[in-house]
């Protein structure tokens, strides 16, 4: 759960290294110690925080908007940078230079709410895309091999989308959109994936569905789902954890059981009416 700003002693920085550096199953996926973001506009865009994930749970980051949702989401990946504080990955350790940073983004799939695909192109090659990381620059002249190709297609049907392959992009749904976009980050073959507000843009049917597909990922295959959701009915549907930001805080980490009226104002200021 959040730091309320106060410091912490060597003894507990050090025990999150250790926690880190041991790589062992029972250590958690990725710990953010005492991360602060700062933008140079001089926002405090999230407080000093200290934080777990683990795996095989779905994780909801809940909040209005500018509660630092986004910004934490995108620390897991440094996408954001922290201003202070560490990032402390089981296998890597340490997040702090270019070549880890690297290797913990090949291995941490992205979703985000526009879906970012090529239109023009089909749901396969959008799915065959992500291996691009995985690629030297001579591999990527040769192109994807036989076997990527296969994974690919089976990504597309765990998403419920193999007869979608040769589609083009811009002819699909928006959900039909997203689900290419949870193909692709299948066929990266993670160890976590990052969700930013991926329902926001769609209708309830479609964001259900997609939900849905994200659960079964996160339990199936034991890795951690950690999505940002401002839809305060779908974290209870679909969460097993709830992390309510507000202020660029936690004020909340705990199951949905827990989300009494009392945790609601904290997130949201009120008895949670803005939480839709």
């Amino acid at each position: 759960m959040g730091d309320e700003g106060e410091s912490v002693d060597m003894g507990q920085q050090q025990m999150a290294f250790d926690r880190s550096d041991t790589k062992t199953d029972a250590a958690p996926i990725l710990c953010l110690d005492q991360v602060e973001v700062i933008y140079p506009n001089g926002t405090v865009a999230l407080q000093p925080t200290t934080v777990d994930f683990e795996d095989g749970e779905l994780t909801v980051l809940l909040g209005p908007s500018g509660a630092g949702k986004s910004t934490l989401l995108r620390t897991l990946n440094l996408l954001v940078r922290p201003t202070s504080g560490a990032v402390l990955s089981r296998e890597i350790g340490t997040l702090d230079a270019t070549q880890s940073i690297r290797a913990h983004r090949r291995d941490t799939a992205m979703i985000f709410q526009q879906h970012q695909l090529i239109g023009r192109m089909g749901a396969m090659h959008n799915v065959l895309l992500s291996r691009l990381g995985r690629h030297s620059f001579w591999r990527t002249l040769v192109g994807f091999s036989e076997e990527e190709r296969r994974l690919a297609l089976e990504c597309l049907t765990r998403v419920g989308l193999f007869e979608k392959a040769l589609t083009r992009c811009d002819s699909l749904s928006g959900g039909q959109q997203q689900r290419v976009g949870i193909a692709r980050a299948l066929a990266q073959e993670p160890k976590m994936i990052l969700a930013d507000e991926p329902v926001a843009s769609l209708d309830p049917a479609s964001s259900e569905r997609v939900l849905n597909v994200l659960r079964s990922i996160c339990k199936e295959d034991r890795i951690p789902v950690i999505v940002s959701l401002h839809q305060l009915d779908y974290a209870k549907a679909f969460a097993d954890r709830i992390i309510g930001l507000a202020g660029g805080q936690i004020v909340f980490d705990g199951p949905p059981t827990q989300l009494s009226e009392t945790v609601l104002t904290q997130i949201y200021g009120s008895t949670g009416q803005d939480a839709t």
